[in-house]
């Protein structure tokens, strides 16, 4: 909901309804979980939704694809949905599988997986803490992670990668041969883009001597050329650029060193490329 307000639309959830509020009258939205979310854009009791590529490819759904959108800033990481066995197993490619069972919560995806390597084996859903059954109750589980440290953690190994997924923007196929209904649906995915980017950038504003603004100007990088403006004190301009939130830190010590005053760092809602 914070990517949401970043990119225009206040949108409330109450914990007892599944239709939120947002400020727009050309809106409905409806919280579905992403699991299901692709089944209901592809049967067009949705337009659009924001769901896995993982959950797309596992309901195997015929559906326009918009747009990936990475929304974590702490990490922009995939997900992967990974093969793992015990620490102990002597299973060490998807072909010891022949035979075996299988615990996970992508079943349809793990199935065409065994088949398109020529595997036949038994695979069922879990419904959760599927590490802990691959211990005692399964012979392998097909699970999501980032890094793979909750698999470490329960003494699995990872044996192989079926998929990586990130989040995507989907559209109903006949939502989006609509003109009005596919202008909404792009102006939606540029403005999340917009506010999504946003989140690893910063403004950075400050005033320099204009005999002092190339030693300031060859430490910045920009999304384009810095924009430098004359001030009324003569001699003196403002200079001010985006730059990367983590780039900031290290510059801005040498920038007052180069002789920049008033420098102001600031928090943006929205990068369009």
């Amino acid at each position: 909901m914070a990517k949401l307000a970043k990119a225009g639309w206040n949108v409330r959830v109450s914990s007892r309804s599944y239709l939120p509020y947002v400020d727009d009258e050309e809106l409905d939205i409806r919280t579905i979980r992403a699991q299901e979310m692709s089944i209901y854009v592809e049967r067009g009791y949705l337009d659009c939704g924001i769901t896995g590529r993982d959950w797309i490819e596992e309901n195997n759904s015929k559906v326009h694809e918009v747009g990936e959108f990475l929304f974590s800033k702490a990490t922009r990481r995939p997900a992967r949905w990974v093969l793992a066995v015990p620490e102990k197993s002597k299973i060490k490619s998807v072909k010891d599988l022949e035979g075996k069972l299988i615990a996970t919560e992508v079943v349809g995806l793990t199935k065409r997986w065994l088949k398109k390597n020529g595997v036949k084996a038994k695979v069922e859903f879990s419904w959760g803490a599927t590490e802990v059954k691959a211990h005692e109750l399964v012979d392998a589980i097909v699970e999501v992670t980032e890094t793979g440290g909750s698999l470490r953690a329960n003494n699995l190994r990872i044996v192989e990668e079926l998929m990586s997924s990130t989040p995507r923007l989907i559209a109903n196929k006949d939502a989006w041969k609509n003109k009005w209904k596919r202008k909404k649906i792009e102006t939606m995915a540029l403005l999340l883009r917009g506010a999504i980017d946003a989140e690893v950038k910063v403004g950075l504003k400050l005033n320099i001597k204009r005999d002092n603004l190339d030693k300031v100007l060859k430490q910045l990088p920009s999304l384009r050329n810095p924009t430098v403006n004359e001030l009324s004190n003569t001699g003196w301009v403002a200079v001010e650029t985006i730059i990367d939130e983590s780039v900031a830190r290290e510059i801005i010590p040498g920038l007052k060193s180069a002789g920049a005053e008033g420098i102001i760092e600031y928090p943006l809602n929205k990068v369009i490329y």
